[in-house]
């Protein structure tokens, strides 16, 4: 059994974490809004302030994040520079290839709407110079995004039929999208890939965060005192801290936990559009 660490607790549905080149974990509050940096110390320091349903977030190389919500954005000192929005109810998950282009999906209803009649979204890849390219629709619940450590997989968990969606990636074309795992009872959310091309999935009905195989097999599942786990993403100086985000399904609200794990997280590039 993995150890796991509470680190804080208090907030309300937790999203997009992810861990600077000085082991700072940043962290979205998704109802009750803003960005936040959790220190090596523990201190905790608002970044971007009230900006809500941030689902996705990656550092830029000229500093700052590319945030999701409402539209797209990229947030350097308070500084804002819209990178894309299309009217969309909203945006979720994000993540960049090797190019520092970055791939989000987006929603076309509130998804704490239950009465909402969903036609689905889509999957966006955002280039240089503002440039969009929807790469497939029919996503009904748009989550978690990552690639294989080559490049050559694309991984997309569509929560609402509790699946990832894996695609072949050659350069710009994106092909044969297919199941690569199907759970409808524990379901899919954010995602981490690992040097061995595990793929680590925060099960927000399931209390857990499942490692899959490359092959889709169930591989090590780390339990986390909370049924609604929503996101996971690697840190640390070797890459094998599992930092596991949290929707405040228990009294102590919405929590990030710390673990231990075997094998080393795939460092997620920075944008650079």
């Amino acid at each position: 059994m993995n150890k796991v660490e509470l680190l804080s607790e208090g907030w309300g549905l937790i999203e997009a974490p992810r861990v600077d080149d000085d082991n700072c974990l940043y962290f979205s509050d998704v109802p009750n809004g803003g960005v936040y940096r959790r220190l090596a110390d523990g201190e905790i320091e608002t970044v971007i302030p009230k900006r809500r349903g941030v689902g996705g977030m990656v550092f830029h190389s000229d500093g700052g994040l590319v945030v999701g919500g409402r539209n797209i954005q990229h947030v350097v000192d308070g500084e804002i520079r819209v990178l894309f929005d299309p009217g969309f109810p909203g945006f979720n998950d994000l993540h960049t290839d090797a190019l520092g282009r970055v791939y989000v999906g987006s929603l076309k209803i509130d998804p704490f709407d239950e009465n909402a009649q969903n036609p689905g979204g889509e999957l966006w890849r955002l280039g240089p110079d503002q440039m969009a390219t929807e790469i497939y629709d029919g996503v009904m619940l748009t989550n978690g995004i990552g690639f294989s450590p080559d490049g050559s997989l694309l991984y997309h968990a569509d929560s609402n039929p509790g699946r990832v969606w894996v695609s072949d990636v050659d350069g710009d074309a994106v092909t044969g999208k297919r199941i690569f795992v199907e759970d409808r009872v524990n379901a899919t959310d954010g995602l981490a890939i690992d040097v061995e091309g595990g793929v680590w999935v925060a099960q927000p009905n399931g209390g857990k965060v499942q490692r899959y195989k490359p092959d889709g097999t169930e591989d090590t599942a780390v339990a986390i005192p909370d049924p609604m786990v929503t996101s996971v993403c690697f840190g640390g100086d070797d890459m094998q801290d599992l930092y596991v985000v949290t929707g405040g399904q228990t009294p102590r609200g919405g929590c990030i936990y710390r673990t231990r794990v075997d094998v080393a997280g795939v460092p997620v590039p920075k944008a650079t559009i």
